[in-house]
């Protein structure tokens, strides 16, 4: 009897801990998105003092350049970069808890790259160029896409195992990416202006499509906030899922949509920009364990942070040019995805 107090109390002090470790990073993770945030709406082509950034905020004068460029240009760039952010790693988060599957993020599972097909389709056959138009194009790419390598996944013997899904996502992207390109060779005069948009960045946009994609990508982290109990639940297996009274059929379609507005949406805004999703939930487990309740709070906090991050290096690297967010998150994803195939642990979660 007194084991079974001892061992009680002992995990009792583990949850502790970890719940003080996760306000902890928590608050880390809000100071660094203010000093980001900040940094993003002075820094560029042209430098601007942070007295400057806070006045063009709060008394706005359209009579000075400084101003009109925080708030015409970097607002908005700095507004999709915490949005996109956040879509992009509760996304990955949320496939990877659905999956098990530490090496699933929309962007390698082909989430994006559907998306950004039903954009080009919009754009090349429909002439669709405002983001009110191509936002639902977007949406039916990601999730159709979502469906198609699921289904290729579960085909054959073993079901959806993570090599298998990302070997359909790698497959699917390549294809759709491939009928992309000739698309766009087709009619390069109607894609000039989604060169940036097709590498991924967040450079060129303004308060539309900020507003535009607000409500969707809202609405999409209140339902994975909404799943993280759900989602420990179907971590233990299908079959404790089942007898500890979860609604898999539930949690799969909330998945789905919850991924399919949140990768939709900020495919949309930004272009197809990977690995966001794959690198923060990886490394926000080491500090939280397993438990989705606190992984996809955290994941929201932190990848922003990593595409603020990302954006703004790009500015400085090639400065006074500037070098894509997706491609920086590209140069950092890369050597992660690697590391994390080489290892033995990244089977399933």
């Amino acid at each position: 009897m007194m084991a079974l107090s001892v061992e009680a109390g002992d995990r009792t002090a583990a949850v502790k801990r970890a719940q003080t470790r996760s306000l902890a990073m928590a608050v880390l993770g809000l100071v660094l998105l203010v000093a980001l945030s900040l940094s993003s709406l002075a820094l560029g082509a042209r430098l601007v003092a942070v007295s400057t950034v806070v006045d063009a905020l709060f008394a706005y004068d359209g009579g000075l350049v400084d101003h009109i460029v925080i708030v015409d240009y970097r607002l908005p760039r700095t507004l999709l970069s915490l949005l996109c952010g956040a879509s992009f790693g509760v996304s990955g988060a949320l496939i990877q808890a659905a999956t098990r599957n530490p090496l699933a993020d929309p962007g390698i599972l082909g989430v994006n790259a559907g998306a950004a097909f039903f954009v080009t389709l919009s754009v090349g056959l429909f002439g669709f160029h405002s983001i009110q138009a191509t936002l639902w194009f977007s949406l039916l790419g990601a999730v159709l896409v979502t469906l198609a390598v699921y289904g290729l996944g579960m085909a054959g013997r073993g079901g959806a195992t993570p090599v298998r899904m990302v070997l359909a996502g790698v497959a699917l992207s390549a294809v759709l990416g491939g009928i992309s390109s000739s698309i766009t060779l087709l009619n390069p005069q109607a894609f000039d202006a989604m060169r940036q948009w097709s590498i991924g960045s967040v450079a060129g946009r303004n308060m539309a499509v900020v507003t535009a994609i607000a409500p969707f990508i809202g609405l999409g982290l209140v339902i994975a906030l909404m799943s993280g109990r759900s989602l420990n639940t179907v971590a233990l297996g299908e079959d404790l899922a089942r007898a500890l009274g979860a609604s898999l059929v539930r949690t799969r379609i909330l998945t789905l949509a919850a991924v399919t507005l949140l990768a939709g949406a900020a495919t949309a805004a930004c272009g197809p920009i990977c690995f966001v999703g794959l690198m923060v939930p990886y490394a926000v487990r080491w500090f939280t364990g397993p438990d989705q309740r606190q992984i996809l709070p955290l994941t929201m906090i932190y990848a922003p942070v990593l595409m603020l991050a990302a954006d703004i290096a790009g500015r400085l690297v090639l400065y006074p040019g500037e070098l894509e967010a997706g491609v920086v998150t590209a140069f950092l994803g890369a050597p992660v995805l690697i590391a994390l195939a080489r290892r033995k642990q990244a089977v399933g979660l």
